[in-house]
């Protein structure tokens, strides 16, 4: 049996309505995550959590933001917006992995825990050969997330009904890079 880990991506306020980079259908793909963790826990030996956690991004941030390269600020480290969304209260993650804290950062594999250790090495230590990601934005840090996992030889899944891209056109292209990389997008069937 394939030892698998769910990686939850930026589930934060600051990526749903109301925050300050609102990805539209934020808060719904929250609630349908919660929901979906409290039923399938049992599936994956690792649940982890990743965060963006802004103190100084450098020119990440911008007054005015082009969307691609720079964005208003965003996920700063210690605000009530950068916390986990308030559907994930009862989440309980093994670990929490923090990116961006000096630097744009996409991939949940750029950020550490607590403790400085790299996702990579969590999910190694604990013997993960696949990850399920989910969560927010399909087409950015969901998408850079799956990519780095199958680039550092995890199995990779995206489950497609529990993330939410930035616009339907960058979640296309987003889902055509990782088929092509071999990642595999599936619906949760919730």
């Amino acid at each position: 049996m394939v030892l698998r880990a769910l990686i939850v991506v930026d589930v934060q306020p600051t990526f749903c309505e109301g925050g300050e980079l609102a990805v539209a259908g934020g808060n719904g793909v929250a609630t349908a995550i919660a929901a979906y963790a409290r039923s399938h826990r049992d599936r994956y030996a690792l649940v982890v959590t990743t965060q963006d956690w802004h103190i100084d991004p450098g020119e990440h941030f911008s007054a005015n933001p082009d969307f691609v390269d720079t964005w208003p600020p965003h996920g700063r480290a210690g605000t009530p917006n950068a916390g986990l969304h308030a559907a994930l209260r009862d989440l309980a993650p093994d670990h929490s992995v923090k990116k961006g804290q000096y630097a744009a950062a996409y991939s949940g594999f750029e950020g550490v825990d607590d403790s400085g250790a790299p996702l990579a090495v969590l999910l190694t230590q604990a013997g993960i050969e696949a990850v399920d990601v989910v969560g927010i934005a399909e087409s950015h840090c969901v998408a850079a997330t799956a990519l780095d996992a199958v680039r550092l030889g995890f199995g990779a899944r995206v489950l497609i009904d529990l993330t939410v891209p930035v616009s339907p056109e960058l979640g296309s292209a987003a889902r055509a890079r990782m088929v092509g990389a071999g990642i595999a997008l599936e619906a949760a069937g919730l």
